[in-house]
């Protein structure tokens, strides 16, 4: 079925779906079913499915609160099909790796989830909530809602699901207080216009800051210290991941590596059960390196190190603000401190 068909076929589902969505928002707009914790809130989302850069803006969402003396935990539904070997999610991995000192909450009742812990020992110290994924979350109340647009998916030639990608239309941003458009990296200064406008079309007030991801250092297995990234320089190598949105991923590895022998795009959150790893290790034989993100490690890690022909590699992955950066800083405090005056 080509993708024209199928998009005027799902079209009459995509329209029952608005209907739903607005009648949900419409509910809690009212403040029907909506939770309000002790501790301010502060929701990091998109309008869309897949990835959109949620987990580095998370961490620097994170080390924006730590740096002006607060103590977040992160609270995330935790997807079921991203399991790591151990059983726990593999966003949440990824988060716990990053930062082994503060709770990490990963449950599908993520309100019920916080509750336990702030009353634990660990969570009596948490002043504030970071929530991964959490625009359409709307039973927990928030001080902040940033929302993520991927200017490589532009939503104003998407749909609605099914038939789209859209979560919400793009008039949901009117609930937002803050838009970070990602991977500014990889379009032209005029796709990025043209979603700025767009956006500020919705709401005048948002504050708006253009990002883009880039590679910061290597972690090698092997290896006890980060490498340069000029470690990848004429290389030949495998790339694989299981991200919601590969393409900036795989371009990344084609400006930085010799030349991409291989590439494995798996679906989102896919465990990597053991037919897949066989595939993986089958396709870097002839490679001199295999390159995947951190969250595909969180996955791959318990895989015994002899039986990698190659050293499996993971980008430092970092978010550099073009644009916006002091006031969405400056956002983010106010918000945490709201939960204190």
């Amino acid at each position: 079925m080509t993708g024209g068909l199928a998009h005027l076929l799902l079209s009459p589902v995509s329209a029952l779906y608005k209907r739903e969505i607005t009648r949900r928002n419409a509910k809690f707009d009212r403040g029907e079913g909506v939770v309000t914790l002790d501790r301010p809130v502060i929701s990091i989302g998109n309008l869309s499915v897949g990835g959109t850069g949620k987990s580095p803006t998370v961490a620097m969402v994170v080390r924006t609160l730590r740096d002006a003396g607060f103590w977040p935990a992160v609270a995330m539904r935790g997807y079921g099909s991203g399991k790591t070997a151990h059983g726990s999610s593999d966003e949440a991995d990824e988060y716990r790796a990053l930062f082994p000192d503060l709770p990490i909450v990963a449950q599908p009742n993520r309100t019920l989830g916080l509750i336990e812990l702030f009353g634990t020992e660990a969570g009596e110290r948490v002043d504030t909530v970071v929530l991964d994924d959490g625009f359409q979350h709307r039973r927990l109340a928030r001080q902040l809602d940033v929302v993520l647009i991927d200017c490589t998916r532009c939503p104003l030639e998407d749909a609605l699901l099914p038939a789209g990608r859209l979560r919400e239309p793009m008039d949901s941003l009117a609930r937002a207080h803050a838009v970070i458009l990602t991977h500014a990296e990889s379009v032209s200064d005029a796709e990025i216009e043209q979603i700025l406008r767009a956006v500020l079309d919705v709401k005048r007030d948002l504050v708006v800051a253009v990002s883009e991801h880039a590679w910061g250092g290597l972690d090698v297995s092997g290896e006890d210290e980060p490498m340069p990234m000029s470690w990848l320089a004429g290389k030949r190598v495998v790339g694989v991941c299981a991200i919601g949105n590969p393409g900036p991923f795989f371009e990344a590895i084609k400006r930085n590596a010799g030349e991409v022998v291989g590439e494995i795009r798996l679906r989102d959150h896919d465990p990597y059960r053991g037919a897949t790893v066989e595939r993986v290790i089958a396709s870097a034989r002839d490679a001199d390196a295999i390159v995947c993100t951190a969250k595909d490690w969180s996955k791959l890690r318990h895989v015994e190190p002899a039986r990698w022909p190659v050293p499996v590699v993971r980008p430092g992955l970092v978010l550099r603000m073009r644009t916006g950066e002091r006031e969405l800083a400056e956002l983010i405090v106010r918000a945490a401190r709201a939960g204190v005056e």
